[in-house]
């Protein structure tokens, strides 16, 4: 399917203001997706270890706020929490739950990711899940990964989990018996024709090498990879 067939931005707004209680549970929000909570969980570590005295997190992306509740478990001194999302509800709700759990506060950023803009250097960490996927032509993958760089302090890090695509036609059918054994498992053959539609419809992952080389193209210096499994993965690098 191509670029300009997939969903557009309204069209992935509207439904994600329609499932904000399923996002909302840590674990079981984002069953769909490999290795999800164990993943959450990973990316909480690994900012709580490189940077255990941050104070500015953004989420890009962020959902009903499970990453950020996690970074600020790893991370108590968190000062700012800035979340981006196009769903004014999940906003909402992210909000709401931070306030519940921490003093820090929180910006909210109802946009396409492509039309954010911060000034140079002002956070610690950026984290985003399953939101790059949405991304179209190579030039904003560019620009995304331009911005995040930008974006950074010397010395922060932005860590990302997403679904995959794979350069190479063998591996993304392997890759996809993977994935569908898993989602068949999980709940049956229909669950898994649903998942595959709406990913037909509405994703545009790029390969892991891609984005690896992207974040080193931009400027990146360190690149860590923690977790692959199928067509997921969790990574992140170091300005």
């Amino acid at each position: 399917m191509s670029a300009s067939s997939k969903s557009t931005v309204e069209e992935i707004r509207a439904r994600f203001d329609a499932d904000v209680e399923r996002f909302s549970q840590l674990e079981t929000g984002q069953v769909a997706a490999m290795d999800s909570a164990y993943c959450l969980q990973l990316m909480a570590d690994a900012c709580g270890a490189l940077h255990p005295q941050a104070t500015s997190l953004l989420d890009l992306g962020c959902g009903a706020g499970n990453y950020s509740l996690k970074v600020l478990e790893a991370i108590p001194t968190l000062r700012e929490i800035h979340l981006v999302d196009l769903s004014g509800p999940m906003l909402t709700r992210a909000q709401e739950r931070l306030q519940q759990a921490t003093a820090a506060m929180s910006f909210l950023y109802q946009t396409d990711m492509r039309e954010l803009e911060f000034e140079e250097a002002v956070f610690d960490l950026i984290v985003t899940s399953a939101a790059l996927h949405h991304l179209r032509e190579e030039h904003e993958w560019v620009l995304m990964f331009e911005k995040l760089f930008r974006w950074l302090k010397p010395g922060g890090a932005v860590w990302i989990y997403d679904l995959l695509a794979e350069d190479s036609p063998e591996l993304e059918a392997l890759n996809r018996k993977r994935y569908s054994d898993y989602l068949v498992g999980l709940k049956g053959e229909a669950y898994r024709d649903q998942v595959f539609a709406y990913i037909e419809k509405e994703d545009t992952p790029r390969s892991l090498e891609f984005q690896v080389g992207l974040l080193q193209r931009v400027g990146f210096g360190r690149v860590h990879i923690l977790h692959r499994n199928a067509c997921f993965g969790m990574f992140g690098a170091v300005k």
